[in-house]
């Protein structure tokens, strides 16, 4: 009798351990489709795509991002650079580099790494990017497209979390959503796609969506998250969804990236925004830090430059 009554825990402890999204998988299953993409638009006859990125400055984790971009665009048959500057570099210097870049018909696409020194303004940096080459997504064109569910080249990362939803095969259509975080290159344009009209030009979710930020007071953080079927969570702050905040079952992706120091180790590790082996417990899919959005954001990058190659857009 003991012995059935721990069999049965054990089964109710484990009914909502969550399965997890395995990105880097799903990344190199889209890698695999872009290269066979590639492969058959050089058949054709056409120029083989090339990616150009700007790198300013000595930024350690942005010098580690760009070299990831340019290994896996290599991997699918994009040609690429890098174009490195100093965080000397003046506003009117970086533009004007932009300016030929975008003028350059050698270059398929174009995106300037981010975060950017403080004297730069990175609004006018996006925007003097040349829209059809914007595989960052970023240019007011771009954006303003896609908040009319107009074709447009899509931000990566929230590309990236729209991917995987669709290739989970996770239920948009009238479902609840909490998007944690409302920055303009993750957090709305991804409430853009899970809000908006499955029929229209692009399609999106028609998931009811409600967007939370640093002012949200975490009981109405909570209060949301409880009731949601999809959190999507890209706030920056390290384990802020705990497992008292979600429902039973609920999908859990996590776009947080933060360096925080190991109790234990001393070492710098990666995590989330999620506590992740809390969490993961009680959800029914969740993302992991790292090898979830991370290597998808890559991937779609890619497909945005094969995407600006054809000059599908605009």
């Amino acid at each position: 009798m003991e012995k059935r009554i721990e069999g049965l825990q054990e089964m109710i402890s484990c009914r909502f351990k969550a399965h997890v999204i395995s990105g880097t998988k799903l990344a190199k299953e889209i890698q695999r489709e872009v290269q066979k993409d590639v492969e058959s638009w050089l058949c054709l006859g056409n120029k083989r795509p090339h990616l150009s990125v700007i790198l300013v400055g000595d930024n350690p984790a942005s010098h580690t991002y760009v070299k990831n971009k340019i290994k896996a665009a290599t991997t699918v048959g994009i040609s690429s650079e890098v174009i490195l500057r100093p965080s000397s570099i003046s506003q009117e210097e970086l533009l004007d580099v932009l300016s030929k870049l975008s003028r350059d018909s050698s270059v398929s696409g174009l995106l300037v790494q981010l975060p950017l020194p403080e004297h730069i303004n990175e609004r006018d940096v996006c925007n003097a990017v040349a829209p059809e080459k914007d595989v960052d997504g970023f240019h007011i064109v771009n954006i303003g497209r896609l908040c009319l569910d107009q074709s447009s080249i899509i931000p990566a990362t929230a590309a990236a979390v729209w991917e995987i939803i669709k290739r989970t095969g996770l239920e948009t259509f009238g479902k609840n959503v909490v998007v944690v975080g409302r920055s303009k290159n993750v957090g709305m344009p991804i409430s853009m796609l899970l809000h908006s009209d499955g029929r229209h030009e692009r399609p999106g979710g028609d998931a009811t969506v409600t967007i939370t930020h640093r002012y949200t007071p975490k009981d109405q953080l909570k209060s949301h998250t409880k009731k949601a079927d999809i959190i999507i969570v890209a706030a920056g702050i390290p384990k802020l969804i705990t497992a008292d905040m979600i429902k039973e079952g609920a999908a859990i992706i996590d776009v947080g990236i933060n360096h925080i120091e190991d109790p234990v180790t001393g070492k710098t590790m990666l995590v989330g925004d999620v506590d992740y082996e809390e969490v993961k417990e009680k959800a029914g899919f969740i993302t992991p830090v790292p090898g979830g959005v991370g290597p998808m954001t890559v991937a779609m990058l890619l497909k945005n430059t094969l995407m600006a190659a054809k000059n599908l857009v605009h």
